[in-house]
């Protein structure tokens, strides 16, 4: 009998980013040889030339794309099987599931294969890879504890080294089943075995091992697991992932310094990445950078133009003692909301910078627009414009109104005395220069 060697006895599914596979490439496993040779100790039947024959035209029917054709024929063989020996029932159901693999009727295919490897007389290779391509099939059909089943069944009859691939597999299994502490235990093992051998873990495998410390809530051995991603792999998101579990452990320097490293190689491209890099440099006593930082991500339109970033830039500069640029961020902040909580912050500053009739006109507009949190601030900064201005009944007036409310009532009366003190002073040096 010739070798049909077209003919594929196991899926090797991957378990993640499945493609659609040919018909002849995808799904290696056994060949008939193989399978004859272990006739001769294991007394597995042959597969006769008749039966042979007509799998073969089944599958050439499927290779040419007479999917339905090729389901026949296994129909007529099916019609016979009172005839057929073990073997040639597993084949059948074999290429059965193989056909339903490839039209995607991934239920059809587990069922198909599981009457495969229910038949007894047939080689244990085949069982082997069937009873591992079911577990393939089952979790990419999604039925995780499926999966862990066929692996658990896999593990009993094998004899060989287990590699890292059924490791991986359990792993990814366990995780979407949440069962976190088996799954990081499985992929420990599949890491440590690859890197045993002198290799690097895919990166992939990496990627499971951090979702899986991360889900266990377990920060440091995710950034150990970052770190060992950013040496092998050295991509912008693990850099950017990295810094910010060195914020969630308390090590802001650390994060820092490799926000700067991130930085200077262009690494900080997305929205979230600018704002957490502002963010950084306002925590670290850096709040120039961070408004230059936020500025340069809304300008390149990267970060949302809206109040909430307008006000964080404003307030940057206000810490970094540039308060003459905070001004215009405030009045952008301010064109975006209906409150006039921006218009009154816009006075505080101009009375930082002594610019006393701005920021009386701030505070008064600030209050026209109304909506204030703490409405008592914008009458104390119209209040110090008027003094300041020497308008002291106005700033009486101001104060007074400030005094109406609890958190403002002590400093607007001590203001209070102090104007009226100022007012009665500078009447009376103004009574003795007559």
């Amino acid at each position: 009998m010739k070798v049909f060697k077209k003919v594929l006895l196991a899926s090797a599914l991957g378990c993640a980013g499945l493609v659609a596979p040919s018909m002849v490439s995808v799904l290696p496993g056994v060949d008939l040889a193989v399978a004859h040779a272990e006739t001769k100790t294991k007394r597995v039947p042959a597969l006769r030339e008749k039966v042979y024959s007509q799998l073969a035209r089944a599958q050439k029917l499927a290779d040419d794309g007479d999917v339905k054709g090729g389901l026949e024929v296994l129909d007529s063989i099916k019609e016979r099987s009172g005839s057929m020996n073990s073997y040639e029932i597993a084949m059948m159901h074999n290429f059965y599931g193989f056909i339903y693999y490839n039209e995607n009727q991934l239920d059809k295919a587990i069922a198909s294969f599981e009457q495969v490897v229910a038949e007894e007389a047939i080689p244990e290779s085949l069982r082997l890879s069937t009873t591992f391509s079911l577990a393939q099939l089952a979790m990419a059909n999604g039925d995780y504890k499926a999966t862990v089943d066929y692996l658990d069944r896999w593990k009993k009859i094998n004899t060989q080294p287990i590699k890292s691939n059924y490791y991986v597999l359990k792993a990814q299994a366990l995780y979407q089943d949440k069962n976190y502490q088996s799954a990081v235990e499985n992929i420990n093992i599949a890491i440590s075995l690859t890197e045993s051998e002198g290799n690097v873990p895919k990166e992939n495998w990496l990627v499971l091992q951090r979702a899986l410390y991360y889900s266990m809530n377990q920060p440091k051995k995710v950034a150990d697991v970052l770190e060992k991603m950013v040496k092998l792999f050295d991509k912008p998101e693990y850099w950017v992932q990295l810094a910010g579990m060195f914020g969630e452990l308390g090590e802001e320097k650390k994060q820092l310094a490799l926000l700067e490293t991130a930085k200077q190689r262009g690494f900080i491209k997305k929205r979230s990445d600018v704002i957490q890099l502002a963010q950084v440099y306002l925590f670290n006593g850096l709040p120039y950078k961070a408004a230059v930082a936020l500025d340069e991500g809304i300008k390149s339109g990267v970060v949302e133009g809206n109040a909430k970033n307008y006000a964080f830039i404003a307030e940057a500069y206000v810490q970094s003692k540039d308060e003459d640029k905070s001004i215009s961020y405030f009045v952008k902040a301010d064109k975006e909301v209906a409150h006039g909580t921006y218009l009154q912050r816009i006075a505080e500053v101009y009375i930082n910078l002594e610019k006393f009739d701005e920021a009386a006109d701030a505070a008064r507009a600030a209050l026209d627009k109304g909506e204030l949190t703490f409405e008592s601030n914008a009458y104390v900064a119209l209040g110090m414009a008027q003094y300041n201005l020497q308008n002291f009944d106005a700033s009486i007036l101001a104060f007074e109104q400030a005094e109406k409310h609890k958190k403002s009532a002590n400093l607007a009366k001590q203001w209070i005395k102090y104007v009226k003190r100022e007012k009665i002073h500078a009447e009376t040096l103004k009574q003795a220069l007559l």
